[in-house]
């Protein structure tokens, strides 16, 4: 279960009465998760007909500088319509609270589930979410610089070593360092720019049917390349959970989604396929690096790098070029 702290009730009672919400009837411990502590929070609602929230306690990862950032876009992506949590403020106008040295963010809980097998309407549908949220990010006044940029896919490399990554797969290595080189070479300049979600997994949007309720868990937003945030999200959905099998119908929904509010330009349809190299590189090097320097008696269940492997061979292949071509 992904709580690193134990809250008693006495404590998360006293906690919530900072808030607005009511009185603390009910917290569960929620098992998904692996930086954060999170509880599935009831209350009597300031109305007394009961209300839900989520309470996460940042743990890892995430400083605290950075959540302004994180939840004052929650709250301007809200009030522009786009489905994604509310932050809930304290008493006093707080974005959060500090418990110990640990901050604590009350959001609020929108319903739905996470798909693990997307049909094409429900990719379609998460495209058009993802292009809803970069236009109504565009006058959002805060920035914050991109902490997983391919930058940071070099410093992950240095550290794994040749040595380390070939200890996971011997081809790992060999394929990181053929296209970490060619990818900082060739990285696209000029492309339009906005906040971006830059972890738009399945689990990371909450679904009724072919609806979005909720994109959630935006603790990766960053200012970079809005076609950057369109390739992660392909790359994530539209492959098998070992990257073995592409999926064409889940990728021409999800990009006929996303241009069904945001058309991309010439330039950034040509620029997919590098951005695409980009992204599966991003999350094979920071699951490398965590298969390498977890503990074996850790909370976390550790996720094979591999996975995206498969998916950068697929995308660094020329003839997958097509997916992105314009239809």
């Amino acid at each position: 279960m992904a709580v690193y702290t134990h809250l008693g009730a006495e404590d998360l009672a006293a906690l919530i009465a900072h808030f607005d919400v009511g009185t603390l009837t009910s917290a569960k411990g929620i098992a998904e998760g692996v930086s954060n502590s999170n509880w599935l929070i009831e209350t009597t609602g300031k109305d007394g007909a009961g209300a839900k929230f989520i309470l996460t306690m940042y743990e890892f990862r995430i400083e605290v500088q950075d959540l302004p950032f994180f939840l004052s876009l929650l709250d301007h992506l809200a009030a522009q319509g786009c489905p994604v949590p509310r932050t809930i403020h304290d008493r006093d106008g707080a974005l959060y609270r500090m418990v110990g040295d640990k901050a604590v963010a009350l959001i609020e809980f929108l319903p739905g589930v996470s798909v693990s097998h997307p049909t094409p309407g429900q990719a379609r549908a998460v495209g058009r979410a993802l292009a809803q949220l970069h236009l109504a990010s565009v006058d959002f006044p805060a920035a914050r610089a991109n902490a997983m940029d391919l930058a940071e896919s070099r410093r992950l490399a240095d550290s794994c070593g040749h040595q380390g990554m070939a200890s996971i797969d011997p081809a790992l290595a060999e394929l990181v360092e053929r296209e970490l080189p060619l990818l900082e070479a060739g990285w696209p300049a000029g492309l339009p720019r906005s906040v971006i979600h830059a972890d738009l997994f399945p689990d990371n949007v909450l679904m009724l049917g072919e609806t979005v309720t909720g994109l959630i868990d935006f603790y990766f937003a960053c200012t970079d390349l809005a076609a950057y945030d369109v390739a992660v999200t392909h790359a994530a959905w539209c492959f098998d959970g070992e990257g073995r099998n592409f999926d064409p119908a889940i990728s021409a929904a999800l990009l006929e989604g996303y241009e069904s509010l945001r058309p991309l330009s010439t330039d950034e349809r040509a620029a997919l396929p590098v951005l695409a190299r980009a992204a599966a590189l991003r999350f094979t090097m920071s699951r490398a690096y965590d298969w390498l320097n977890t503990p074996a008696d850790a909370l976390v269940v550790r996720k094979s790098p591999m996975a995206f492997a498969r998916r950068l061979e697929f995308y660094a292949d020329p003839a997958n070029g097509a997916v992105f071509a314009a239809p």
